[in-house]
């Protein structure tokens, strides 16, 4: 161990930071710097972390710390139960720092502001270097981002991804994108119809060792009363097993991925979707790799352009994307309001008790898996809480809360920007509202409920169908400034007024049995 005054560096790992070739672990000197990673109360409280992401987080982390020790590096590692943990960042980090007194805090750029500026007091109030270098787990960088901000009234993510395929020369062919068009959405996004989907491979599996059921028992202890279930825990907390799931969905899902991505069924959670956000947003493996490899299908015949390409944008163009617009308008940006939304987050989200076939499906397996795929996040559960309301934070603290892969970088924008409109257009160019009738298209879900999707008002009314109208009641006059509102405000003006009185009151109806 080292004794005060020897240690020159004080390397702050966190959490979502698993990759050995961060900028922070460059040059460690073995005789000099001390590694520092902490396991802290806080960070499963400030959001009631859902119990399979605290799994996650937590083995992800102690078998990183064990791949720290094996290259000999010095580390300090604080577990959760250790005596006298003060279940904070801020505190663990400052008692390291007056144990070692090292010369400066080296850390890579934190995926939270929040953790940021918790890094920044710590070391202003101890009068101590911090020394934040550049996260290069990204293609980009945030002043890439700047740049080709700084030149357009508004920021769309189609330009982005586009500038991106030219410059990392992915899915090329000279100066034009492979397949003669930049998307292939109208050969993806379709539903399975009546039959269902055709046969779904098993998803990664990788049972839990020594490590995972050890943190297994100390989440079940520490958190009795946080969501979820730990009966089943499979997802990849080391680099090893990450690989292995990226290479089972090359192999066995990226060919169905495009056309069915969309696509939603009963007791179906899995489909055909990688599984790797949350290895990606942990740092287990990097989106260079998987985009390759990707890419790599497609020349080799094992996937068609449409699907390759599809996912491909959710990585190269959607998630630099996001990290963009979290890090040029963060803090302000979480506090953001644009539609006056006020009401609370119905308590059927933590519960999943509600008559609404298309929520409880949705809900449950989110609460018992910590995951559900994009469109049951965007068009299910996002789409009604922006159509009831809610307050566009509250929506954000809960996907924060409940799914595996939630990184506040990532999340917020999809959540508070994509999904509920909060920032007022800088993420997307409309609202993401559709009746229940989207829902009944892309799943199953409809046929088993006692709604009726067709209905607006009445007994069998779907709530989606009458919130969909509510909405466009309520908020007519800023959507109708909307180029791409047009149709739906036509069908709107088609409404006679005793008809959008009586969706106004089954929306009211509907908020009051359901608050």
């Amino acid at each position: 161990m080292k004794s005060k005054n020897s240690t020159k560096r004080l390397i702050v790992i966190l959490g979502d930071q698993l990759n050995l070739d961060s900028t922070a672990l460059r040059d460690v000197n073995q005789e000099l710097d001390v590694i520092w990673m902490a396991e802290v109360k806080h960070e499963s409280q400030h959001v009631p972390s859902s119990k399979q992401r605290s799994v996650l987080f937590l083995s992800a982390m102690r078998h990183f710390a064990a791949e720290v020790k094996n290259k000999g590096w010095q580390l300090d590692y604080t577990e959760l139960e250790a005596p006298n943990n003060s279940g904070t960042f801020s505190s663990e980090l400052s008692k390291a720092i007056k144990k070692y007194a090292p010369q400066e805090i080296h850390v890579t750029q934190p995926g939270d502001f929040r953790v940021l500026q918790e890094l920044k007091d710590v070391c202003e109030s101890l009068d101590l270097r911090l020394t934040v270098l550049p996260d290069e787990h990204f293609f980009t960088t945030v002043s890439d981002f700047e740049n080709f901000a700084t030149s357009r009234k508004q920021l769309r993510m189609e330009y982005w991804y586009r500038e991106q395929r030219k410059r990392f020369n992915i899915l090329m062919q000279g100066d034009e994108p492979v397949g003669g068009q930049w998307n292939f959405d109208t050969d993806n996004r379709q539903s399975f119809g009546k039959s269902g989907p055709p046969p779904v491979p098993h998803r990664h599996q990788t049972s839990p060792d020594a490590i995972t059921k050890q943190v297994i028992e100390l989440v079940n202890r520490m958190f009795p009363e946080h969501v979820g279930s730990l009966e089943e825990f499979e997802w990849p907390v080391t680099r090893s097993q990450a690989l292995d799931c990226l290479t089972l969905f090359i192999d066995e899902r990226l060919q169905m991925f495009g056309r069915f991505e969309d696509a939603m069924w009963t007791q179906e959670p899995w489909l055909y979707h990688s599984h790797l956000s949350s290895a990606l947003n942990l740092k287990l493996i990097s989106p260079r790799e998987v985009v390759a490899a990707a890419e790599k299908a497609y020349t080799d015949g094992k996937a068609p352009i449409a699907s390759v390409e599809g996912f491909i944008r959710q990585i190269l163009g959607w998630r630099e994307f996001v990290r963009g617009i979290y890090w040029t308008h963060m803090p302000d940006y979480i506090e953001m309001n644009a539609l006056d939304a006020k009401l609370k987050l119905p308590s059927s989200y933590w519960s999943a008790e509600t008559d609404m076939n298309c929520l409880k499906e949705s809900l449950n397996q989110t609460l018992k898996l910590g995951y559900a795929h994009h469109i049951q996040r965007l068009m299910v559960l996002g789409l009604y809480t922006l159509m009831y309301g809610v307050n566009p934070k509250e929506v954000h603290e809960w996907f924060l809360s409940v799914y595996v892969d939630a990184v506040e970088w990532v999340e917020l924008p999809n959540t508070l920007g994509m999904s509920q409109f909060g920032d007022g257009g800088i993420i997307a160019s409309k609202p993401y509202i559709a009746s229940g009738k989207y829902i009944d298209r892309m799943s199953n879900y409809c046929g088993a409920c006692k709604f009726d999707p067709a209905q607006s008002t009445g007994e069998k009314a779907c709530p989606m169908t009458t919130l969909y109208w509510d909405f466009l009641i309520r908020h007519q006059k800023l959507l109708a400034k909307n180029p791409r509102m047009g149709m739906q405000m036509k069908n709107l003006l088609r409404l006679d007024v005793e008809k959008i009185e009586s969706i106004k009151q089954a929306a009211k109806l509907h908020r009051t049995t359901c608050a």
